[in-house]
């Protein structure tokens, strides 16, 4: 395959890196009066600014030409055709369809799940689908883990509750504490369980629904109650009702699971929040969806998302990305992002099974903005690796103090990381101490984008899930690497059911010596 660093745009690339070395952040805005505006996007309610990268207009060219000599926009109308782009498994990535009006050339059985989810949660939320006493459901625990778990728990929370909503839980880690401690608050008569897998054969997922099935029929009157607290989102349904689950949505293999929010797996969020809801989410990503599509490179906000990434990662040498949401709903969106970058693109082999040849996904993490300041700031603005910022900020709507104060907050951390506080101006704030002066000095010229929200709702948090979702996608054609396949996940899966088995049978010969030592003082205690 040609990597990306033989592309004409990659040399020049490099040259305006070498260009840029030690010019300052803001010597960049003080060279171009409209900086601030000619770097930045809006689309679909979001304003996406990313003036504070260290970067100009030659190197958004040079970025943007990349893009164009990697093929990107033929990857993004194979994507769309539902062409097998997933080559290692030879399946699509298609789930652009699950969001899609119907009538636009996607799958017909796609708006039959939905329309028969729509059903079941209209009877789930005007009490028609009672539990086994005859009692309204009152709350919906969603077993899952991974994809199944982290983007709808994200999109649960990150969407206001209003008050006939129905409340839900999220099970996802097989450690006792997580689901028990979720049972302890529930009436056995009003909880709905939801488990999703695929295959109905996850080992965490399984586990947890079994233990469910236990504390429900501790007080059922009989086995039949499982069909009426227990439904399935799966591909697998003879096993399904193997369990006692009559009612199994299913979905599709190439519906993967990170990025299977917008299928039956989103079940949990329509039964708490309303399908009007849920059908606005799955609006607000096919807007971004339309964007991607057709919007030209330059102009692509996923696009430029990406590229922006590229530049950090393999011409800067930036080994992070940090995600700071400035909305307390949106606290669970690091993490989410987590798996969506790092299980895509966490990757040191091609599509086409050579050794990668240039750097790919940074390390992702965050936290929520104000309480991020108090954690890890410290690091971001004086520590020595310099890594690359999202802001994610919320435009508040109420005349409130807090409102104003958290907005400020996130423009003031922006503006100080690229501005930072150079030693001879604090040095005379510091009663003329040298010493004191270098400590309380920052160098600034730290990059980050600010994206902007004009309101969090589900329309404007699908469009910027999708956002994200594309621009990884971008990343995986860039680097040459898949970034619907996930093998790294496999192995610790495979060794687990090694060591269980192990465990049971009192054979430990074949494990590695640090195992089968660890293995035995588990035993002995």
């Amino acid at each position: 395959m040609a990597y990306p660093i033989d592309r004409p745009a990659w040399a020049s690339l490099e040259a305006a890196r070498d260009r840029l070395a030690g010019t300052h952040l803001s010597t960049l805005f003080e060279r171009d009066a409209r900086r601030a505006d000619s770097l930045c996007l809006a689309v679909d309610g979001l304003v996406y600014d990313f003036s504070r990268q260290r970067l100009d207009a030659d190197v958004m060219a040079a970025l943007t030409a990349l893009a164009g000599e990697c093929w990107v926009p033929d990857a993004i109308r194979a994507m769309f055709a539902g062409e097998p782009i997933n080559r290692s498994e030879r399946r699509a990535a298609w789930h652009v369809a699950l969001r899609a009006p119907a009538g636009q050339g996607y799958p017909a059985d796609v708006h039959a799940v939905l329309d028969d989810i729509d059903r079941f949660v209209g009877q789930v939320r005007d009490g028609s689908w009672p539990g086994f006493a005859g009692h309204a459901i009152t709350d919906v625990v969603n077993i899952g883990i991974g994809g199944s778990d982290l983007g709808p728990r994200m999109v649960a929370q990150a969407l206001a509750r209003e008050p006939d909503d129905l409340r839900v839980h999220f099970a996802a880690n097989v450690d006792p504490a997580d689901l028990d401690g979720i049972l302890a608050t529930l009436d056995r008569a009003t909880t709905l369980f939801v488990v999703t897998s695929k295959s109905f054969g996850t080992a965490e997922t399984l586990a947890n629904a079994r233990a469910a099935r236990d504390w429900l029929l501790a007080a059922a009157p009989d086995e039949t109650a499982v069909a009426r607290h227990f439904v399935a989102v799966s591909t697998n349904i003879p096993a399904a009702q193997a369990f006692g689950i009559e009612r199994v949505f299913g979905f599709w293999d190439w519906v993967g699971g990170r990025f299977s929010l917008w299928s039956a797996a989103g079940l949990a969020v329509a039964l708490a929040r309303g399908m009007t809801v849920f059908r606005e989410l799955l609006a607000g990503a096919h807007d971004m969806d339309n964007h991607f599509r057709q919007a030209p490179l330059a102009e692509n906000l996923p696009v430029v998302m990406a590229l922006l990434g590229v530049w950090n990662r393999n011409f800067l040498g930036l080994t992070g990305q940090v995600v700071v949401p400035y909305a307390h709903r949106l606290a669970l969106f690091p993490t989410w992002l987590q798996q969506v970058e790092m299980e895509s693109n966490g990757k040191s082999v091609t599509s086409d099974g050579d050794a990668t040849a240039v750097a790919t996904v940074p390390q992702v993490w965050g936290g929520e903005g104000t309480n991020a300041q108090h954690a890890f700031f410290q690091m971001l603005h004086q520590g020595t690796d310099v890594l690359s910022v999202d802001f994610i900020l919320v435009t508040p709507t109420a005349d409130d103090d807090r409102s104003r104060q958290l907005a400020a907050n996130c423009l003031a951390q922006a503006a100080a990381l690229m501005h930072g506080r150079p030693e001879a101006e604090t040095l005379s704030g510091s009663s003329g101490d040298p010493v004191l002066a270098a400590q309380r000095s920052f160098p600034g010229n730290r990059p980050s984008s600010t994206l902007l929200l004009d309101r969090l709702d589900a329309r404007r948090l699908g469009a910027l899930i999708a956002a994200y979702e594309h621009k990884v996608f971008v990343q995986g054609v860039i680097w040459g690497i898949n970034s619907f396949d996930q093998w790294g996940v496999e192995l610790g899966k495979t060794l687990a059911d090694d060591i269980l088995a192990a465990w049971s049978n009192d054979d430990t010969r074949h494990l590695d010596a640090a195992t089968r030592s660890l293995l035995d003082r588990l035993r002995r205690r």
